[in-house]
């Protein structure tokens, strides 16, 4: 089976073509950027042919969506002959709320659900449903299935996901925290097994999904039980331009006191905060790190501050399900940032980790443990690959209907 993923974002989309037999292999991948601006770009990658470019106006999703199913059919830079050969297609969908406890086939009432979430995640889920709405015209009839972010989280019990606010404000606007990043915690999990050739079902998994959003999810027997991000993706920890944790007493007093509107409040914790807003250089942890080798002070407050929340997630989420077989470090900070997975890491000892520097140092990009031989509990870097989670759950849900 050939599955077209897709990952629209309000002013980009990120595709890969993906052959899903014994093993999926990738036939082609590119991004499609500045939608709804001028001069807009696609940048297709098929593989073993160069690289293509080419630069228009895409005003809208639809004609971004077009280009790109042109450049798959293209005698000299396509993979397939027709589109024909593209048997369904999967999207990443940011929000499902309690819809959706599953990836789910796309018909009308999950294109329906899907449209009463955007108001949860008024920033994806409408460039999400933007992209199912633009294969439906292109492609008539095409299998389409939506994999969401919080999905994965959809197994939280009560107690761990209800927050403390009067109980209608949950009946009444399903007020709840949800989490995110749910695709990329199930895989990585799912794969550090696989390379240990454990059983997911009695293991007790802490994965760190660190990047320019980043959250911690705690997964006992394969299944999410506790994780960092909230209601919003704007909950625990420190992010790049993200407050994480804040008493929101201290949002009230700053609003009033700046006369901060809502939309102002919101790019002040979503956009101004974080690392960025800590440091006043960057929200990049490379950047941070340059200067705080520099003597840098709030630099390095910035890189301590994310490394100690980390830190307390771990040790918390530990604490809930009562000990931990494994600790796993994922994107883009996690797979590539040695110093920050040594500052994180290197004093869990006490969790009965016994944790390898040489190992860890100047790993990027690959899947490996860092912890030493004969270690109680372990600790992993592995690359995610939600694109492969999501042409997975395409095939298996298309599949079944069939």
């Amino acid at each position: 089976m050939n599955v077209l993923v897709f990952n629209c974002g309000s002013s980009s989309l990120k595709y890969q073509l993906l052959h899903m037999g014994e093993e999926a292999t990738l036939l082609a991948k590119g991004l499609v950027e500045r939608i709804g601006l001028k001069n807009g770009i696609l940048t297709h990658k098929p593989e073993g042919k160069d690289k293509y470019e080419i630069t228009q106006d895409i005003p809208n999703h639809s004609v971004g969506i077009d280009l790109v199913l042109k450049a798959l059919v293209d005698a000299d830079h396509g993979v397939i002959s027709d589109l024909k050969e593209i048997d369904a297609a999967g999207h990443r969908v940011a929000h499902g709320g309690e819809f959706f406890k599953d990836s789910a086939f796309i018909d009308e009432k999950a294109k329906e659900n899907i449209s009463t979430c955007c108001e949860l995640a008024p920033l994806h889920n409408p460039a999400n449903l933007e992209g199912i709405l633009s294969i439906e015209k292109l492609l008539p009839g095409l299998p389409q299935v939506a994999v969401f972010d919080t999905s994965f989280h959809q197994t939280l019990p009560a107690e761990a996901f209800m927050y403390g606010l009067p109980y209608d404000c949950y009946e009444d606007l399903r007020v709840r925290k949800y989490g995110f990043h749910g695709t990329s915690h199930k895989f990585v999990a799912n794969r550090a097994c696989e390379i240990l050739g454990w059983n997911i079902a009695d293991k007790k998994i802490i994965s760190c999904h660190l990047g320019n959003g980043a959250s911690v999810c705690a997964i006992n027997g394969g299944k999410s039980v506790e994780t960092s991000m909230g209601f919003t993706p704007n909950e625990g920890l420190l992010m790049g331009t993200r407050t994480g944790n804040l008493d929101l007493g201290a949002l009230l007093y700053i609003s009033e006191k700046k006369n901060l509107s809502i939309e102002e409040a919101n790019k002040l914790i979503n956009k101004e905060s974080g690392l960025s807003g800590i440091s006043g250089i960057s929200s990049d942890m490379r950047d941070l790190e340059t200067a705080a080798e520099k003597g840098n002070q709030r630099a390095q407050l910035a890189l301590d501050m994310f490394a100690y929340r980390v830190k307390k997630f771990v040790g918390s989420y530990s604490a809930s399900m009562g000990g931990v077989d494994l600790i796993l470090f994922t994107g883009g900070i996690g797979e590539n940032d040695c110093a920050s997975r040594e500052k994180i890491i290197k004093d869990f000892g006490y969790l009965g980790l016994d944790f390898d520097a040489e190992k860890n140092d100047g790993l990027r990009g690959k899947d490996a443990l860092i912890s030493k031989e004969g270690s109680k509990v372990k600790a992993m870097v592995i690359t995610t690959n939600e694109e492969l989670v999501i042409a997975s759950d395409t095939q298996r849900i298309v599949s079944e209907i069939k």
